[in-house]
C-alpha cells in the first residue's frame, strides 16, 4: 500500500511540473560553462556545447522545450538531459548552441518563457 501511494505521489509531482511547464513557465535562463564540454549529465550522456540540450529541476529526461527569450521573441527546441540543483534561481540552464539561437551568450542570462513540446 505504501508503494502504491509513493507512485501516485510521484506521478502528481510529475504532471504537476509538466502542467507548470506547459502553461508557459517563465523566469530566468543562463547557459553551461565551457568548462563543461564532456562531462557527463545526469542523465549520462557527455555535454555537447554545440547540441541543443538543457537541464531542468523537475522535467523529465528527454523532454523537448520550447524556450522563448522574452526580450527578443526568439525561439529555440531543446531537449533536457540534466538535473538542476534545487538551489539553482534559474528556470533552465542551456547549451551554448541554445544560448547562441536565443542571442543571449554576451549577457549570460536572459528572461525566458517555457513550453512543453507534445
Amino acid at each position: 500500500m505504501k508503494i502504491v501511494t509513493l507512485l501516485v505521489a510521484l506521478a502528481t509531482i510529475v504532471t504537476v511540473s509538466l502542467a507548470v511547464a506547459q502553461t508557459g513557465e517563465q523566469g530566468v535562463a543562463n547557459f553551461y560553462s565551457d568548462k563543461f564540454e564532456g562531462k557527463k549529465t545526469a542523465s549520462g550522456q557527455a555535454y555537447d556545447k554545440s547540441a541543443l540540450t538543457a537541464s531542468h529541476k523537475k522535467l523529465p529526461y528527454g523532454t523537448k522545450v520550447q524556450v522563448t527569450n522574452l526580450a527578443n521573441g526568439k525561439s529555440v527546441v531543446v531537449t533536457v538531459n540534466d538535473r538542476m540543483g534545487q538551489s539553482n534561481k534559474s528556470v533552465i540552464e542551456l547549451s551554448r548552441k541554445a544560448a547562441e539561437e536565443l542571442d543571449f551568450t554576451k549577457s549570460g542570462k536572459t528572461k525566458v518563457k517555457l513550453e512543453v513540446q507534445k
